[in-house]
């Protein structure tokens, strides 16, 4: 006789048959006897004396008297050496409504009612079924499970009319999870066959499908946290009048919207619901903080849910105050994994740190495989509050993303082969899909955003070496991306954002080798936005950290010195930026040497603010004799030998010759536009001075001409918001008062005003001169 659970490989004794079972009830058999729990079918005479094994599972007892079989199921298969006995269950009654499959999240502790909520419910309609899919979309950690679970547990509590029948809460990260509940909604609700997880699902679904004459069913249907359309592929419940699904997912494909299934987007607690949040979670512990303490907590986790709800666990568990754990935010040191707290609340699975991971692994196995993880280390290093597309399409970008490609076990040939600019949307859009950024494809730029802690959980997994290498990459591509001519102050202004949070990330490696580039070019751009006070102080604070890194002594130094004391002179401090210069020339002079292009370029200056400082004619003596150096060393058509032309002409003029000053520019506008071309900014500024000095020489007509015909180009290559499209319309309105049209200069003038007040603000040296001269005609024309 064989005992219960004995294992299938037992050798068997005279007068005994090995049997295997699992699970089983009780067996009793006599002499030669098997006892098995289940049915017997016909067996195949076999002739052959071997032991039989009998495999059987879950099933209830039998009794056998000397040489008989007894079981109480279905033999599935009999050989010579091995007996497959299959249990056969009695049919289950389905439950009775209202019935509940699957468990929902405990109600998170603090728990804010949101818009989304109530868009909810008004997309439901009364009674919270209406055969309408919703979609709740938006990155990890918004929320979004738990708005679901609260519309669900209020549709199934305190339902407007009739309560739900039936629902069923579906844990659907993965397309088996999906099945093996609506399999067992389909054992709970149809009686199925619980063996058969496949079978019991279709018969689910079946049921859920509305039937002519059946009783109606209000049912709901919650798939939380789909992380992929196509395991949803013949799992969609049924459209109908009385049921309805809801939806939680990281993603926003189009596949997952349409067919009577509307998206609604999840996004950040908004400042005031995050300071509530905070509030409340530290009120539950006795505790109570400053309000602009949370305030600025919650801006520093970028209002995500999540993060709040871990910083408040943190805070409470560790006793410390937020102004210290603001500080340990702060702490660039630091990862963010060593701002969590040791045990994570509301039954939360995974701590910030780790709350994308999935959605990064996803994103890299969409099309263009593999790039969207570099993309988004890249996006890392940049403006959260928005990228300019063209940055992450540029050439540098470029060849970051095929040389760092995630490695797909394809041929290392095809990862690194060339990309295109739509290789590199195309990793945007996947990354978009994911929600772990917006991308805005008609929006001006196509400008990208991403969230800051993504940003920073993304940063936290490169090396100290990798975050360098990758600091100088985002420094070439904006650079790259950054047009000659600042023509669109929008994209200055975001590449000038990008290239702060870029040093705010990763300042030391911008200074390594040398200073890298883009920071000389955003300080150029803020100075020609009309921000010339602030690009002095930007300037300033550049050739400070240069030298502390760098050395006093180092080109890029003196070269940030140079730029600093020249936005010091336009910003109205003419003498301060003659007495910086004087200090750098010696400087230069001795580390560069006399006829360095560097040292002339700071003599050049030096006798330009001089001039400016009221010493017109010092100022034309150095330039007269900076020019013979200038064409000995560079050549009479260089650009810096034409610029020091053109300023020399100028304070010829400012000297009181202003008809030589005039044909000065006159001859130099014919070499600049052979050496430079009509369009480039230098030939423009070159008619603009000859204008000028023509009106100044008695020709205001003439001047009002030029002026006019500069301004259309100006226009056309710089935009009409430049600053030195707007000085041009300024002179232009003066000239035309001057040559006798006071009132067209006034309404000019005018028009003007408020395109300075716009574009550079109320108070702006540009702004003051131009209502100066508008009261000037005004009082002219008698208004």
């Amino acid at each position: 006789m064989a005992a219960a659970g004995q294992h299938p490989h037992a050798a068997a004794h005279h007068g005994e048959v090995p049997v295997a079972v699992n699970r089983t009830g009780g067996a009793d058999a006599g002499s030669e006897a098997t006892a098995v729990t289940g049915y017997r079918g016909p067996a195949p005479a076999t002739g052959v004396a071997a032991p039989t094994f009998v495999r059987v599972s879950g099933s209830g007892d039998a009794t056998a008297s000397s040489g008989a079989f007894a079981n109480t199921g279905y033999v599935d298969k009999m050989s010579v050496d091995t007996l497959t006995v299959v249990q056969q269950r009695a049919s289950r009654a389905p439950a009775v409504w209202p019935h509940q499959v699957g468990v929902l999240p405990l109600r998170a502790q603090s728990f804010q009612q949101r818009p989304q909520a109530e868009r909810l419910r008004a997309a439901a309609g009364d009674g919270g079924t209406t055969g309408l899919g919703q979609v709740l979309s938006g990155m990890g950690g918004v929320g979004k499970t738990q708005l679901a679970a609260e519309y669900a547990r209020t549709a199934w509590n305190d339902g407007c009319g009739d309560r739900l029948d039936v629902l069923v809460w579906v844990t659907a990260s993965t397309r088996a999870a999906i099945v093996d509940t609506y399999g067992q909604a389909g054992v709970e609700l149809c009686g199925a066959d619980p063996d058969d997880p496949e079978r019991a699902a279709r018969a689910f679904l079946a049921w859920l499908t509305p039937k002519a004459g059946a009783r109606p069913c209000r049912w709901l249907i919650v798939l939380d946290d789909v992380c992929d359309p196509d395991d949803l592929r013949g799992l969609w419940p049924p459209a109908g009048p009385h049921g309805a699904t809801l939806i939680t997912t990281r993603r926003r494909d189009a596949a997952l919207t349409g067919d009577r299934r509307r998206g609604i987007d999840v996004g950040l607690f908004s400042p005031d619901e995050a300071v509530a949040y905070l509030t409340a979670s530290l009120a539950g512990r006795g505790r109570t903080e400053p309000e602009a303490q949370l305030r600025a907590l919650a801006a520093e986790l970028g209002h995500l849910p999540l993060a709040l709800a871990q910083a408040a666990a943190y805070l409470n568990d560790a006793g410390e105050d937020v102004a210290s754990y603001r500080d340990l935010l702060a702490d660039r040191a630091l990862a963010l994994s060593d701002a969590a707290p040791d045990r994570l609340p509301d039954d939360q699975a995974h701590p910030l740190s780790a709350a994308w991971a999935l959605s990064f692994d996803r994103a890299d196995g969409l099309t263009p495989v593999g790039l969207a993880r570099p993309m988004l280390r890249l996006a890392a290093l940049l403006d959260a509050n928005g990228i300019p597309q063209r940055v992450l399409t540029s050439e540098p970008a470029l060849s970051y993303l095929a040389v760092h490609r995630t490695p797909t076990g394809r041929g290392v040939g095809e990862e690194r082969s060339p990309l295109s600019a739509r290789d590199a949307v195309r990793a945007l859009r996947a990354l978009h899909r994911l929600n772990l950024v917006d991308h805005a494809p008609h929006a001006p730029h196509h400008t990208v955003r991403v969230h800051q802690l993504i940003q920073r959980a993304t940063r936290d997994t490169l090396s100290p070496a990798e975050l360098d290498s990758l600091a100088r990459t985002a420094g070439d591509a904006l650079l790259s991306a950054w047009p000659d001519v600042d023509r669109d102050t929008s994209l200055a202004q975001a590449l000038r954002a990008n290239t702060a949070a870029l040093t705010a990330h990763a300042e030391g490696a911008l200074y390594r080798p040398d200073m890298h580039a883009v920071l000389h070019r955003a300080c150029k751009s803020l100075g020609e936005s009309g921000q010339a006070s602030s690009a002095f102080d930007h300037c300033r604070h550049l050739a400070a950290r240069a030298c502390h890194r760098l050395g006093p002594d180092h080109p890029d130094v003196l070269h940030t010195r140079h730029e600093s004391a020249f936005w010091r002179g336009v910003a109205g401090d003419a003498a301060g930026a003659a007495r910086a210069l004087a200090e750098l020339l010696d400087l230069t002079v001795r580390v560069l040497g006399k006829d360095h292009p560097h040292t002339l370029t700071t003599r050049h200056e030096l006798a330009r603010w001089r001039g400016e400082a009221k010493d017109g004619r010092g100022a034309a003596a150095a330039l007269a004799e900076l020019l013979d150096d200038r064409v000995r060393v560079l050549g009479e058509d260089h650009p810096h030998t034409l610029s020091t032309r053109h300023e020399l002409a100028r304070w010829r003029g400012e000297a009181g010759d202003a008809a030589g000053a005039a044909a000065a520019l006159a001859e130099l506008l014919d070499d600049r536009v052979r050496v430079l071309g009509e369009d480039h900014p230098h030939t423009l500024n070159t008619r603009h001075e000859l204008a000028r000095w023509q009106g100044m020489a008695g020709h205001a007509e003439g001047a009002a001409a030029t002026l006019a015909e500069l301004l259309d180009d100006r226009v056309r290559v710089l935009g009409e918001d430049h600053p030195h499209t707007l000085i041009t319309r300024h002179n232009l309105a003066r000239w035309r008062g001057e040559a006798g049209d006071a009132a067209g200069a006034a309404a000019a003038l005018a028009a003007l005003l408020d395109d300075r007040v716009r574009v550079l603000g109320e108070d702006h040296p540009h702004t003051l001169n131009t209502r100066q001269e508008l009261a000037r005609w005004r009082g002219s024309d008698g208004a």
